[in-house]
């Protein structure tokens, strides 16, 4: 027996589009944002107006993005989506607000790549929905005063300390972190999504996809992804078996942590003698730029306790140790 392919077919985008929430109900976890959030909306549309201008941080893949689009929908407004990186001169900004729709939702992933000459030209267009022009250079340069539509912004970041006070204080609707996910949260996040891709998924499945997520919702859906696929291509059932053989397959332990996650800790414990080492010294080790080591290793392995940060660098917990002695035995 084959399991169920899914009625939504193979298009990553397809499916991570279907996936995402599409009401403030099926958004689960993070309930103190979402009920501030929309008391801010609810609000603004009693007013009869936008809501002020909101900032979700908080580690990749926690639900920045959706909570842009629930923002959205709820105000029936359009949505446009951008990044800080994409948004390289005061034309590109200029561009982009010129030709918002009244009442739109203007979401900046990862807005803390922004220049700060770009934030500087933001806090007209934020405060009074207006955008201030230099022409000219010299004595003979003029500013030039351009009306924007009413929008609200959503800005998400993984890095809120490397946005200026200034910006940060723009944000009116509020500054929202958003945290790791719950076990709870995410087995019901991953039966939802079982769900909407048509796949019989039993509880221990759940539990096992639940363990490996790393507290995050989009690790759950992307690993719910691809052993579904191993099933399709193997033609069995999705099964507690099946789950752990796909994942040893993939390189994904029962704890969440990959080939990657490895490297980081050995390299650490022989590289290193299990620190402190400099986190510099490390990303050299481990040939990385120092933001994948900082933002893509660390949290999770910081949050599991394998490893402490100190004043003196990197520390190998005896948690890690003991995990480390343990890998042969996991793999």
């Amino acid at each position: 027996m084959s399991t169920p392919s899914s009625p939504l077919g193979s298009g990553t985008q397809v499916l991570d589009s279907a996936l995402r929430p599409g009401v403030w109900d099926e958004y689960v976890g993070q309930k103190q944002v979402k009920a501030n959030v929309r008391i801010a909306i609810d609000a603004a549309k009693k007013r009869g107006g936008m809501p002020e201008h909101f900032l979700f941080y908080g580690p990749p893949g926690v639900g920045k993005t959706t909570l842009a689009h629930l923002v959205a929908i709820t105000l029936d407004a359009p949505l446009k989506t951008t990044s800080g990186v994409a948004i390289e001169r005061a034309a590109d900004l200029a561009a982009i607000l010129t030709n918002l729709e009244e009442g739109t939702v203007l979401f900046i992933d990862e807005i803390h790549r922004l220049s700060h000459k770009i934030e500087e030209l933001l806090y007209p267009a934020l405060e009074g929905s207006h955008l201030d022009i230099v022409l000219g250079k010299g004595p003979s340069a003029r500013t030039v005063e351009l009306a924007l539509p009413s929008f609200t912004l959503v800005g998400a970041t993984t890095r809120v300390a490397d946005l200026s006070g200034p910006l940060r204080s723009r944000f009116g609707g509020g500054i929202y972190q958003l945290d790791f996910y719950t076990p709870e949260d995410l087995r019901d996040i991953i039966r939802r999504s079982a769900e909407i891709l048509g796949l019989a998924a039993p509880d221990e499945v759940v539990e096992r996809i639940a363990a490996r997520s790393r507290a995050t919702p989009r690790v759950a859906n992307a690993l719910l992804k691809r052993v579904r696929d191993y099933a399709e291509v193997k033609g069995r059932p999705l099964s507690g078996d099946l789950c752990d053989e796909a994942c040893l397959m993939f390189g994904v332990d029962s704890l969440g942590l990959t080939k990657d996650d490895r490297r980081y800790l050995d390299t650490l414990l022989k590289g290193f003698h299990g620190g402190p080492a400099g986190v510099r010294a490390l990303v050299a080790a481990l040939h990385e730029d120092l933001d994948t080591v900082e933002h893509v290793y660390e949290p999770y392995l910081l949050r599991i306790g394998f490893i402490e940060r100190s004043p003196r660098g990197r520390i190998l917990t005896t948690a890690g140790r003991e995990y480390l002695e343990g890998l042969s035995a996991l793999f």
